[in-house]
């Protein structure tokens, strides 16, 4: 009858032994899944981290693109004492730009009076460059705006030389590298 006993107190150990392994088994099973689970997670985070940091750089680079040129712009735009300085200007801008034709006609027209006489000679017009401040607002659809505060001594001929503010409004489309649109002192 002992041995009966024991064999029965054995059997059961052997019972709850082997549910305890299947619940531990279980168990093991269930964590390695969690693991896994976490270990996936962790890549997709690294893979999302990688990709923002490429989005903030590029952005970065873009926005200093943009607020660069537009200065090259202005720079060049507001700088001349002469008919001849008057004329050259688009060609030392034109590879930052990608304006219309008609912006482009506005923006560098001939510097020619009605008479076809230089109107910058005839009044002695000078411009020069003193230093500028720019902005940069949303990137949206491949679009930068871009926004500066330029400073420009103005003179004439028996004028006094005279510093004037001057608001540029641009958008620079990071495909192309260039400003597609420049506003003199006008937001809209």
């Amino acid at each position: 009858m002992k041995n009966k006993i024991l064999l029965s107190i054995i059997g059961l150990l052997l019972i709850s032994l082997g549910i305890m392994m299947s619940i531990t088994n279980g168990k093991r099973a269930q964590i390695k899944q969690v693991r896994n689970q976490v270990s996936q997670v962790n890549k997709q985070q690294k893979h999302v981290t990688t990709q923002m940091n490429h989005l903030q750089t590029t952005y970065n680079a873009n926005d200093e693109q943009a607020k660069n040129d537009l200065l090259a712009f202005a720079k060049t735009y507001y700088t001349f004492s002469n008919q001849s300085d008057y004329d050259k200007r688009f060609s030392k801008v034109y590879s930052i730009l990608a304006l219309s034709k008609d912006q482009q006609n506005n923006l560098f027209d001939n510097g020619l009076d009605a008479t076809g006489g230089s109107r910058i000679d005839n009044l002695g017009l000078t411009s020069h460059y003193q230093t500028a401040t720019s902005y940069t607002s949303d990137l949206d659809n491949q679009t930068i705006e871009a926004l500066a505060t330029v400073i420009v001594q103005t003179s004439g001929t028996g004028q006094k030389a005279i510093n004037q503010t001057i608001l540029l409004h641009s958008w620079f489309d990071t495909k192309t590298q260039k400003l597609t649109s420049i506003k003199i002192n006008q937001i809209q």
